[in-house]
């Protein structure tokens, strides 16, 4: 593919309150092996992209970790390959990122030097499949400045975390708010773009001389009557992680025999870092319905609607129903957690009970302790 690949994935999100305290949103366990930023990365491996960047400022460790080795994503190349950027303290700049365009003005020396004509742009917080290919077609066609990737959700949605758009019948985008209060259109900006290499240089040096730093509402919304700037419509499964509800949820579609053979099973792999570990182990006792358990676990009792992430240990009689278990929790015998997300390498002690009502999900970030034997019910 003539294009090269940058990922930003270094904000901060108050949305994912305990689950982001730890970690960057792009590193956020998924489906019991993945990584939210595996969606991306893979994505853009299957698309043909051989040179990424990867811009991370907040909670880099865990991230980092899972990216120190790009072969996984088949990225470990002669020619491009996989670059992680985080903010330079120099004797000119002594700034972290200040947004989405000032991060990618900190690092124009990659877009400078590369030669590719198109630069794809996405999130390291969006789950789906998509052949960037398509777009960039899409893009050529229109004759684009900008494509925007757009999503129709459904009704219910809370939209108010999303940028909203509004395209005329040939697509080019009219309207753009940027996570308004009042709804303006069910049809939201996925986060993904292509554009020609020159002119994003051009858009982010004049956006830092007017110290502008946000990609969509200084660049994007700024220039949506001047450029042409049209949307793609995706119309197969999309979501995105920026809340403790969506993340959630998004967990939950994939006990969905149609959606995880969807993503595993139809067109191109996902890939991730691979972990040497034992399948999952069933003691006497194992009671697994719709539920998808992560290697290196052990479970001895009941876990129901449920995804538990690896070296998860469930004890006899334990009741997990509609919950996510993250990596190495220990769960005591007879235990019982409903409605919760368990954070990773947390120890819950025997007889202990945490739960919550289906729509309100509970958090639950327990380190090892002495008496904690009583039920915790959200009221």
């Amino acid at each position: 593919m003539k294009a090269i690949g940058i990922i930003l994935a270094g904000g901060n999100n108050k949305r994912m309150k305990e689950l982001s305290y730890n970690r960057a949103i792009a590193a956020m366990p998924m489906v019991g092996t993945y990584r939210s930023i595996d969606f991306a990365l893979s994505n853009m491996s299957n698309s043909r992209i051989q040179k990424v960047a990867v811009l991370t400022q907040y909670n880099t460790v865990s991230l980092n970790e899972h990216l120190n080795s790009s072969k996984w994503w088949d990225f470990g190349r002669k020619q491009g390959g996989l670059y992680v950027f985080t903010p330079t303290i120099t004797a000119e700049n002594s700034n972290w990122y200040r947004g989405t365009a000032d991060a990618l003005y900190q690092n124009l020396h990659f877009l400078k030097g590369s030669h590719e004509p198109y630069v794809v742009l996405a999130s390291g917080d969006g789950i789906y499949k998509l052949d960037y290919n398509k777009i960039l077609e899409y893009h050529i066609q229109k004759r684009a400045d900008i494509t925007v990737v757009c999503k129709e959700m459904p009704e219910g949605e809370d939209l108010s975390r999303f940028g909203q758009v509004k395209a005329d019948d040939d697509g080019r985008i009219r309207g753009y708010e940027e996570k308004p209060m009042i709804e303006t259109s069910r049809n939201v900006s996925c986060g993904i773009y292509v554009i020609r290499r020159r002119l994003l240089i051009e858009l982010i040096e004049r956006a830092a001389e007017e110290d502008r730093y946000d990609l969509v509402k200084d660049i994007l919304i700024r220039y949506k009557d001047i450029k042409r700037i049209y949307a793609y419509q995706l119309e197969t499964y999309w979501n995105n992680i920026s809340s403790v509800e969506a993340y959630y949820r998004t967990n939950m579609d994939f006990l969905k025999r149609d959606v995880r053979s969807y993503f595993f099973k139809e067109g191109n792999s996902v890939f991730t870092k691979v972990d040497d570990l034992p399948p999952a182990k069933y003691n006497p006792g194992a009671n697994i319905s719709n539920s998808l358990i992560a290697c290196g676990s052990i479970v001895n009792g009941t876990v129901e609607n449920s995804v538990v992430f690896k070296k998860a240990y469930i004890g006899n009689n334990c009741v997990i129903k509609n919950s996510i278990i993250m990596n190495d929790v220990y769960i005591g015998d007879n235990a019982v957690i409903e409605n919760c997300i368990v954070e990773s390498r947390g120890t819950i002690e025997a007889n202990a009970c945490y739960k919550s009502e289906p729509g309100d999900i509970r958090i639950v970030v327990e380190k090892k302790e002495i008496g904690r034997a009583s039920c915790r019910e959200r009221v």
